[in-house]
């Protein structure tokens, strides 16, 4: 029983810092990279199914556009939903077309244009296997949707919830501002697909940490790349606001969970190759633990990474600041984005996070609040940030759930 309890604690305390190097990545991709030279990232091995190929004609549609749809195999995870997945035209990080994928859950005791939940969940991962649509459908005792009992309710209380795979279609792992458009374009389109009964559905977001994330950019992008959608309510917890901050904290030393930095720093070079070419200044270890990574999830991620450090898989260590790697990560950084969300926000964090920078979120709350939006903002002390998101759930629900209902949001900035 006790080296059970000492298991069930490595893998928590594990899956908690995959949590933080999804950020610091930016200080790995930092340190490998050199002078500037032709990026060559590896790319996932493409899902075989043609349902998610993007068609030939796809930069004529426009954002949120229903490419394609299908019915989808009930699962015993959700009893009594009817489940649909939708494949709609997005935009990748460098304004590129990409055909992006979400399933939408439908329960049965759906009103017709009742409410609409987007909800991002966690997703570590290089591989399109690792993302929602595939991983609720797989085999695979390593993937695991663990946010399903936060959508059951939702779907109990007749909500219909779309869940968006929001790392795109290259698996762009570390690539925050990409996850919010995918969320936007998601909804747009679940609302344009014939017979899923939310075409004039009122719109909430949710997530937590790196879900958190990608809810959070899509509340502060709404009001310019989404202006017509009808989004009532934003609940967001744990988000990191400052990746280029949090990428400071990562140091040059070994690490049991390395693997999660490297694979960020490979999703942000499949977003961005000629402004950070990783690829070009791994050495031959490097670019073996690079390539035994490109198509895992979790496990397989940390697996290949433990113990490693960037100096040993560096060809040359530049230790003066790239400024190219560093405007990425600023791009994909909350807290210096100048966009204000206007939908309201319900956001909750633990004071003492040591994985996220706390004064990120506080700096990007105040800056709301002058300009405006509507927030509130609650804290909720907890030992670790997996705790935080148990302990807010109940409150991020009531919070959509008023929402819903026309309840006046509450404001405490």
């Amino acid at each position: 029983m006790g080296s059970k309890r000492a298991e069930r604690g490595k893998t928590g305390r594990m899956r908690t810092a995959a949590l933080l190097f999804g950020a610091a990545a930016i200080a790995l991709a930092t340190a490998l990279t050199g002078a500037p030279a032709s990026a060559t990232p590896l790319y996932p091995i493409p899902d075989p199914d043609p349902f998610y190929a993007a068609p030939p004609d796809i930069a004529s549609k426009a954002n949120g556009t229903v490419l394609e749809y299908r019915p989808m195999p009930p699962l015993p995870l959700f009893p009594a939903v009817t489940i649909q997945e939708v494949k709609f035209r997005s935009t990748n990080s460098e304004g590129h077309p990409i055909a992006a994928t979400t399933l939408v859950m439908i329960p049965a005791n759906q009103v017709p244009n009742g409410p609409l939940l987007s909800y991002q969940h966690i997703i570590n991962g290089l591989s399109p296997k690792c993302a929602p649509s595939r991983a609720l459908y797989s085999n695979d005792p390593n993937i695991v949707i663990r946010e399903a009992p936060i959508m059951n309710i939702a779907l109990q209380h007749g909500w219909t919830v779309a869940l968006p795979d929001h790392l795109g279609p290259t698996s762009a792992y570390g690539a925050a501002k990409l996850g919010g458009q995918i969320t936007l374009d998601g909804i747009r389109a679940v609302q344009h697909t014939p017979g899923l009964g939310v075409e004039k559905s009122p719109v909430a977001m949710a997530g937590y940490s790196g879900g958190g994330m990608a809810t959070a950019w899509a509340a502060a992008l709404a009001p310019t790349y989404a202006p017509e959608l009808n989004i009532v309510g934003v609940a967001e917890g744990g988000v990191p606001m400052n990746i280029t901050k949090m990428g400071e904290q990562l140091g040059d030393r070994p690490h049991p969970v390395f693997g999660l930095a490297m694979a960020a720093a490979i999703g942000l070079e499949r977003e961005y190759p000629d402004r950070l070419p990783l690829s070009t200044q791994l050495n031959a270890r490097g670019l073996a633990i690079r390539d035994a990574m490109a198509n895992g999830c979790t496990n397989d991620i940390l697996a290949a990474g433990a113990g490693h450090s960037a100096p040993e898989l560096a060809t040359s260590m530049q230790m003066t600041k790239d400024p190219a790697v560093i405007a990425v990560g600023n791009e994909n950084s909350l807290e210096l984005y100048p966009g204000v969300p206007k939908a309201p926000i319900f956001e909750w964090h633990a004071p003492t996070d040591a994985l996220i920078p706390v004064d990120s979120i506080v700096n990007t709350i105040r800056r709301y609040c002058a300009a405006g939006a509507t927030v509130q903002s609650d804290l909720f002390p907890s030992p670790d940030h997996l705790t935080t998101a148990v302990l807010g759930a109940p409150t991020a629900y009531q919070y959509l759930d008023d929402r819903f209902k026309g309840v006046p949001a509450p404001n405490n900035c």
